[in-house]
């Protein structure tokens, strides 16, 4: 693996004590999350293993390591923090022992830019102490959501109150039993300029006329405890102060999310396939076919080799995207986020299928967390935004 000199040198310390933990209590531990969710009598109950490694993480300081330019975060760039995000993307569910999961990543990242005191005080708050979960709801199933301008969900003034109608889908984070607030963005003047029609408000789980219709399933994965879904809103009020930023600034603050967990969504991707490359190389040198292993057969070395590559051009431009976004902001940073949100989960698929592949029956089976992860990685060429929506824009870009 190659280790950019870019990459800041107080990020060192972080990067190996996090490994060790990785080590020590999350790679050890996955046997014993698969086995607690699947004996619990409702898959939507959260495995203890997670409280009890939060806690650990906590203790260890390695806690919040994401915000960067804030006084809540661990003080990291961009650019210092990828290599830690990448490392906790090895496991789909170790982000959140170090309460860098999203979307509460982003939903954190929201309220610190945007939130009032109040708002902070009784969410940021508890969501930085990992107490609770978050759920951001923008997806909806009856238009292309891939522009955000087309939301139908409606936010309507009534006095002291705001009152929501309409249906989300595809909803992360909605099933969680611990979720207890959602960011909901819908639209508060359709008669308005197309990019100011939106707001967002934060609605808690509790609000009457709530009702999560199903959980959504990814490839017949249904993600529990997490989870995914369809909600219904019913004439849901809620106090006009829990509107973010104000009205119709929806959109602008959706921008301004999205961009951070655009590139945080692809350093961990980067993690699993690199995880997956481990398994593909220990797989060829001990697996036996045609008298010979699969590392002496040449289809797998060009395997391997073209997996190195690639992994390593993907690392190298989301540190570049990364360094940009510390040095001129989000907004300069736009093309090379949208390169790499397309660049590094086409990288991952191809690794994973290579190394599913170099596992023959084992590698689609349960047995490996490939299969799951590459159900996740495809999911996420329309996650923030589909491919082509990203090729539209750095196309534009050029050509100007």
């Amino acid at each position: 693996m190659l280790t950019p000199t870019a990459v800041p040198s107080h990020s060192y310390d972080l990067r190996e004590r996090l490994r060790a933990f990785m080590d020590e209590h999350v790679y050890p531990n996955e046997a014993t999350y698969a086995r607690q969710h699947a004996s619990a009598a409702d898959r939507w109950t959260v495995p203890p293993i997670v409280e009890e490694l939060k806690a650990r993480a906590k203790t260890a300081g390695l806690w919040n390591l994401f915000l960067p330019e804030s006084e809540y975060g661990a003080g990291l760039s961009n650019l210092a923090y990828a290599p830690l995000c990448e490392i906790m993307g090895r496991v789909m569910w170790a982000p959140e022992i170090f309460n860098c999961n999203a979307p509460d990543t982003g939903n954190m990242e929201v309220l610190v830019r945007y939130g009032t005191d109040a708002q902070k005080q009784r969410w940021l708050e508890p969501l930085l102490a990992g107490d609770i979960r978050s759920a951001f709801a923008m997806t909806e199933p009856d238009v292309a959501s891939s522009d955000a301008t087309n939301v139908r969900l409606r936010i309507e003034r009534d006095g002291d109150s705001y009152v929501l109608n309409g249906t989300k889908w595809w909803i992360s984070g909605a099933l969680d039993p611990r979720c207890a607030v959602f960011v909901v963005m819908g639209k508060t003047d359709p008669a308005a300029a197309t990019h100011v029609q939106q707001s967002m408000i934060l609605v808690p789980r509790d609000t009457p006329g709530i009702t999560i219709m199903r959980p959504m399933e990814l490839f017949g994965y249904d993600d529990a405890p997490h989870g995914h879904a369809e909600m219904r809103f019913e004439n849901v009020r809620v106090p006009a102060e829990n509107l973010l930023l104000g009205e119709g600034r929806g959109f602008e603050i959706a921008q301004g999310r999205l961009g951070p967990g655009r590139i945080h969504h692809c350093m961990r991707t980067i993690g699993v396939a690199e995880r997956a490359l481990e398994l593909m190389v220990a797989r060829a040198k001990s697996r036996v076919a045609f008298g010979k292993t699969l590392a002496e057969q040449g289809v797998v070395r060009t395997w391997i080799a073209e997996s190195r590559i690639a992994i390593e051009q993907a690392r190298l431009l989301t540190l570049e995207a990364a360094r940009m976004m510390d040095e001129q902001g989000n907004k300069a940073a736009r093309t090379l986020i949208s390169a790499i949100k397309i660049v590094a989960p086409r990288v991952a698929l191809d690794v994973l299928d290579r190394a599913m592949q170099t596992h023959g029956a084992k590698g689609i089976s349960q047995d490996t967390f490939m299969a799951q992860a590459w159900a996740w990685i495809r999911a996420l060429r329309f996650i923030d935004g589909p491919d082509e929506v990203h090729l539209e824009s750095i196309a534009k870009a050029e050509l100007r």
